[in-house]
């Protein structure tokens, strides 16, 4: 039998039927663990293969681009730098404004899930705001689909701010069509905004086929309002989110990649994706 480490040390791809085995409380495998770039987009810049390389060295087996990648190389250049490190590229964000544009973009990088990072704040200041944005994630829905991806919107913490008893997540969730527009839940922002990302899975683990993955210190009060006094990043297994029941959720309702990401980090973020790596090896256990 395969323990879950073993299951995470090698591609999906590269699996055998032995290894996809259910596990002891799951009914799906594992999904694979990978990096959001942005996490160290600095790095990146500075030295793409290198920041690459060591990405892999962890352990790491997969990387969701960050929205500003796509203005940086082109697509052939970017997906070629990713597979010479023995990555793949699943999944990546790019910005509302502009999004239309960067269709042929995500599909010559090879991406199934194309990801709206969010909603900007000149819209997402009002109920309807978010119902046009709502709108508009159905036309991009449906543009990725006959395109052969998937679409999905990330969330902050502002989406849960609350308009006449009501939330911008809500309104999202309610006028988008589930057949084109999946979420990709980011743990800690919705532990930010006071809700709970286990929660959420119950709820809505049929629309959720990305996660987001980083921990919360504690001590610090909630908050929907999307700024520096937010931003209570650590490691995975550093902070306060119940990793274990995350965890657990996210195999059973099938989510097909998890995505280290930690905006800001205290130390070096190659060292910060190596101590989050490492703690996760432990709670998949």
């Amino acid at each position: 039998m395969h323990t879950r480490r073993e299951f995470l040390a090698g591609t999906l791809a590269g699996l055998t039927t032995a290894s996809l085995a259910p596990l002891a409380f799951a009914t799906r495998p594992a999904p694979p663990l990978g990096v959001q770039l942005y996490t160290v987009r600095k790095q990146v810049d500075a030295n793409l293969a290198g920041t690459l390389a060591a990405i892999r060295k962890i352990g790491y087996r997969t990387v969701e681009t960050y929205t500003s990648q796509a203005n940086k190389m082109t697509a052939q250049e970017l997906r070629k730098a990713i597979q010479d490190a023995g990555l793949t590229v699943p999944s990546g964000h790019f910005s509302y404004d502009g999004f239309d544009t960067k269709f042929d973009y995500a599909k010559q990088l090879g991406l199934e899930f194309v990801v709206c990072s969010s909603v900007p704040k000149s819209i997402g200041n009002s109920l309807d705001g978010f119902k046009r944005a709502a709108e508009q994630y159905n036309t991009w829905g449906a543009k990725a689909k006959q395109m052969g991806m998937q679409f999905a919107f990330h969330n902050h913490n502002s989406e849960f701010q609350s308009f006449n008893g009501t939330t911008g997540f809500d309104e999202l969730m309610k006028e988008t069509d589930p057949a084109l527009v999946q979420w990709q839940m980011d743990c800690y922002w919705v532990a930010e905004a006071g809700q709970s990302p286990v929660a959420m899975l119950r709820k809505y683990g049929h629309r959720i086929t990305t996660l987001h993955l980083k921990d919360r210190k504690a001590g610090a009060a909630p908050s929907v309002e999307l700024n520096a006094k937010s931003q209570h990043f650590t490691e995975i297994g550093n902070g306060t989110l119940d990793w274990k029941k995350i965890l657990r959720l996210a195999e059973k309702q099938g989510v097909r990649y998890m995505f280290v990401e930690q905006d800001t980090t205290e130390r070096p973020p190659i060292e910060s994706l190596q101590i989050s790596y490492d703690n996760l090896q432990k709670l998949l256990s």
